[in-house]
């Protein structure tokens, strides 16, 4: 399924029927790091799965606007464009969390439930080794050129032993060059300082809508601390995974969200 949403032609992935879900994935990420958990919810879910601009299948102008209102802007297009008009459930990772978030906070009555995997949405967190390089002017651009498949493959497993490589190849294959240049620009206008006073939204947000975080502990991009951060009255931890926790226990999570989502 395809769509128009400011300027960005939207790859989505739609199966299932019933109340819809909304899965925002991160980076270097598309809608195909969920598709293990789309598999187990789909028999009772709508389940929903963009590429986020410029990423995967998804096109976006070079001037796309990564501002958190924007990015709340850009999520309540996306669902107005797909015609909903009643409160989904919404699972995020990663950077795509900024989008989810900025989104809810925006507009509460529009959610149902929020389920958080492995993101950051502090004013006091501090950019892992990769983040610094690619918030670096040219020395971002220049470690996007000399990425490889051996460094990626090498990361991406530091990162989430679980992953397979089939998992890691087909998330490689995405990595072209207007995808680079999205990472450099995404990571530049994603100042953790610019979440002072979303966080205190945030809480308000959660102490309303219920909300679960999924932790991967394994994570060496953001500390499992930030796990009790989000306000959320249910915190899983998965000691034996990474960063990647949709993919890499798809099955867990899956089985997480359907009690929760229920």
């Amino acid at each position: 399924m395809s769509l128009t949403v400011q300027n960005v032609k939207v790859h989505l992935v739609d199966e299932g029927s019933g109340p819809p879900i909304l899965f925002l994935h991160g980076n270097p990420d598309s809608a195909e790091m969920w598709s293990g958990v789309i598999k187990h919810l789909h028999k009772s879910y709508r389940c929903l799965a963009p590429d986020l601009p410029g990423f995967g299948s998804s096109t976006a102008p070079a001037d796309f606007d990564y501002a958190l209102q924007n990015l709340a802007d850009y999520v309540d297009g996306l669902v107005q464009a797909l015609g909903i008009r009643e409160p989904l459930n919404l699972a995020t990772h990663d950077l795509g969390t900024s989008f989810g978030l900025a989104w809810a906070i925006k507009h509460p009555e529009k959610v149902r439930r929020i389920a958080i995997s492995n993101a950051m949405f502090f004013s006091d967190y501090r950019w892992h080794f990769w983040g610094r390089v690619w918030r670096t002017p040219f020395v971002g651009e220049l470690s996007m050129v000399l990425m490889n498949w051996l460094i990626f493959k090498l990361e991406m497993r530091r990162s989430s032993r679980k992953l397979t490589v089939e998992h890691i190849r087909n998330t490689y294959a995405l990595m072209r060059g207007p995808m680079r240049k999205m990472i450099v620009r995404l990571y530049r206008a994603s100042t953790p300082q610019l979440f002072a006073g979303w966080e205190d939204e945030l809480l308000a947000l959660t102490a309303r809508v219920p909300t679960c975080v999924l932790w991967g502990d394994c994570d060496p991009y953001i500390a499992a601390k930030f796990a009790e951060r989000f306000g959320a009255k249910q915190v899983h931890h998965f000691p034996d995974c990474g960063h990647w926790l949709p993919a890499e226990a798809a099955d867990e999570v899956a089985e997480r969200l359907l009690k929760f989502f229920a």
